[in-house]
């Protein structure tokens, strides 16, 4: 795999798990004034966790 499939594997991992941890923590964001709703991060974790086993399998693939 390249470096760059490899860095970017991981930060898409590490953007979903940290949705993931707003979530479980509950850890409430507010954006200039506006709360930013729960229902957010579970968009921003399924979306990059998606992308990221899709890179990661497309990687695999072509390997076989």
């Amino acid at each position: 795999m390249k470096p760059a499939t490899t860095v970017t594997v991981l930060f898409l991992f590490v953007v979903a798990l940290l949705h993931l941890l707003r979530l479980i923590l509950g850890v409430s964001v507010t954006v200039d004034g506006t709360a930013v709703p729960m229902w957010a991060s579970v968009v921003a974790s399924i979306g990059p966790a998606a992308l990221a086993v899709w890179l990661w399998t497309e990687r695999t693939a072509r390997h076989e």
